[in-house]
């Protein structure tokens, strides 16, 4: 019976390289996040040729505040997504929050918070993100514990938000006043070493959203539920925690980039973000979040959101019909599944 022989230098080498072609397919460059970063680059050189404004720095700061705005919201959608779930009421909230944060700045002007530096705008902000809070703990609530569908949940939510902001307004737009509000138009519309203020809030949160999602037995838990909420369930993890934290968490971003748009506009009118439903889906889906949960993160969120924006604007300079971008962005979203889908089954055969 013969001995085993020691593995020699051409074993090695195969085993290593066995072990880079693994790395490659399971790691980034396998997942739909590269693609979609590498269809962005190719796009943004593409609209840099058909349009010399595309690159100019006016249109590029356009560009990083316009997508910053759907990006932040992304990132918490794409949690609710990630579980398996889904978050249609995000844009409602957008509005409801930022109406809200308006009107208590209006309510607040000539009281004695006027005299407290920093009270009126802070109570403020605190009024519109909680607003959003309820919304989410609503939701979250009624999937969580009551089993109702997230689909019609929160397209439920979304009628009845909308409403709300219509008949809080009558339709008509709120704007911040009060001794705070350059303040507030500085927090939420100035720059930074020339960067706008809502790219510092969108690369922060990504950060601290990836370091939960990836480091954190929370993010483990998120994951876990999107794979088989059953077994999670067995394993001892709070399932109905997670779900409404998660609901929280999307209605949060959307409230905050509600607010941010305030500033942005310098008001809050009734039909704000409306329809932005479908964008901020779209591009959590394109990112790479699978609709059957367990598979999503901020990455590819921000790539997302900001491949749509891209296309968008290249539009615009194109004197195409805006219209367009609606029947461009279902597209795009069908387009992604299918890659995703042809990518799963080529790495498991």
């Amino acid at each position: 019976m013969s001995e085993l022989s020691p593995a020699t230098n051409s074993d090695t080498s195969d085993f290593s390289n066995v072990g880079r072609a693994r790395w490659w397919r399971r790691g980034f460059f396998a997942s739909q996040t590269a693609y979609v970063a590498g269809a962005l680059v190719v796009i943004m050189i593409v609209m840099s040729f058909l349009s010399s404004a595309f690159l100019s720095p006016g249109n590029l700061a356009n560009v990083a505040k316009n997508f910053s705005f759907v990006g932040i919201v992304t990132l918490g959608v794409t949690l609710v997504i990630v579980t398996g779930g889904i978050d249609l009421s995000v844009g409602s909230t957008m509005a409801l929050s930022a109406i809200t944060c308006a009107i208590v700045m209006q309510a607040l002007s000539g009281t004695a918070l006027d005299g407290i530096p920093l009270a009126g705008m802070l109570v403020s902000l605190a009024a519109g993100l909680g607003v959003a809070l309820l919304i989410g703990l609503a939701n979250g609530l009624l999937i969580a514990r009551v089993g109702l569908s997230p689909f019609v949940t929160t397209l439920g939510m979304l009628s009845i938000v909308r409403g709300l902001a219509y008949a809080v307004t009558e339709g008509r737009g709120q704007a911040p006043t009060g001794p705070d509000v350059n303040l507030f138009y500085d927090i939420t519309d100035g720059n930074i070493a020339g960067v706008p203020v809502a790219i510092i809030y969108l690369i922060v949160l990504a950060v601290i959203i990836g370091v939960v999602l990836h480091h954190t037995a929370f993010g483990r838990h998120i994951f876990a539920l999107g794979g088989n909420e059953k077994a999670a369930a067995l394993t001892g993890i709070a399932v109905e925690r997670v779900k409404i934290a998660v609901y929280v968490l999307s209605a949060l971003s959307a409230g905050f980039a509600g607010i941010l748009m305030v500033g942005w506009l310098g008001s809050a009118p009734a039909n704000l973000a409306t329809g932005y439903e479908l964008t901020i889906i779209a591009a959590a889906v394109i990112g790479g979040a699978n609709l059957n949960g367990g598979i999503g993160g901020p990455a590819g969120a921000v790539i997302g959101a900001l491949l749509i924006e891209v296309i968008r604007n290249g539009l615009v300079l194109a004197g195409i019909n805006a219209y367009w971008q609606i029947v461009l962005v279902g597209g795009i979203i069908i387009l992604a599944v299918l890659v995703d889908r042809l990518r799963t089954l080529r790495m498991t055969t």
